[in-house]
């Protein structure tokens, strides 16, 4: 992770205690493996670890004061200290009468109603997940970029191209030139006409795909602004993006591709840029997506049904 990624999770408003376990499962992967002991630890014990001080839990993570320390800062809190009013107020939560979780890995033989909940979790802690992680400064300087776009080119590939399609699909209706593109070759030499005032979106879970990367370091080499949507903060799309967008760490089991995660935590944030993009441009959108509705109403009334002789 870069110092500028780190700084600004440093400078960030602490996170509520609810989104401290999607905060530690989104940076996880970027952290040391004795912060990544820390982090573990805290998220899986909260009441345990609110009772620690900090040389407490060094001794029960195998690391040092100043490890703990770092961990904490990085997780958006300004020392251990306040990490230990997160952690109890998080206990105190789990401690109200609150479900326990529920695994989401699927076995071969799981009858189809436990496939059906197992799933139907997951969504909805993958939702929550990128929810509580998503950075509203962020997504906020990212809606103002595209309501104010002369053109928005969007870079996906694989599930991600279908995201990418989606949020295409979303700005047309509202009357935004948006293209998207999973072909690599037609992405790069369109993304060479983007100037000042267009917009580039990549997404890419994993955060390093060369054939999205490749496309918005033109663009952003070109002027455009450019946004990342990415399950890795730290990763190399990040180098070239403006804004950045996490989301939630796909859980990824045999019968459950990471795809299927990500995916879902792609289209919220999607959904959250179209959402806002419509907020601020609504005298125009408003009629547009009213417009495109009765174009297709006709197409959603029933079919007369054919008598039989």
């Amino acid at each position: 992770m870069s110092n500028d990624v780190k700084e600004s999770f440093a400078n960030d408003a602490p996170p509520a205690p609810a989104a401290l376990a999607a905060k530690v499962r989104t940076l996880a992967p970027s952290m040391t493996r004795s912060m990544q002991r820390v982090a573990e630890a805290v998220a899986g014990d909260p009441a345990g670890c609110a009772a620690l001080t900090v040389t407490g839990l060094a001794e029960l993570t195998g690391t040092s004061e100043a490890t703990v320390v770092r961990t904490a800062r990085l997780l958006g809190y300004p020392g251990y200290r306040d990490l230990r009013l997160a952690l109890a107020g998080l206990a105190a939560q789990q401690q109200s009468g609150r479900a326990p979780a529920v695994t989401a890995d699927i076995a071969v033989d799981d009858p189809i109603a436990d496939v059906v909940a197992k799933l139907a979790y997951d969504e909805q802690q993958t939702l929550a997940d990128t929810a509580a992680g998503l950075d509203t400064v962020q997504l906020g300087a990212a809606v103002g970029a595209l309501a104010a776009a002369g053109r928005v080119e969007i870079y996906g590939m694989a599930a991600s191209g279908l995201v990418a399609q989606d949020l295409a699909q979303k700005l047309l209706r509202i009357g935004h030139v948006a293209y998207a593109h999973s072909d690599p070759h037609l992405a790069v030499t369109n993304a060479v006409s983007l100037r000042s005032g267009d917009v580039a979106v990549a997404i890419t879970h994993s955060g390093a795909t060369s054939d999205v990367i490749e496309p918005l370091r033109v663009a952003f080499e070109h002027g455009a602004t450019t946004i990342a949507i990415t399950g890795r903060p730290d990763a190399p799309v990040s180098q070239y993006a403006d804004h950045i967008l996490t989301t939630s760490i796909a859980r990824e089991s045999e019968l459950r591709p990471a795809a299927m995660s990500s995916r879902t935590s792609q289209l919220l944030v999607v959904d959250c840029l179209f959402v806002g993009v419509a907020q601020r441009n609504y005298e125009s959108a408003a009629p547009a997506l009213s417009a495109s509705y009765e174009a297709l109403a006709h197409r959603h009334r029933a079919a007369p049904r054919s008598s039989r002789s």
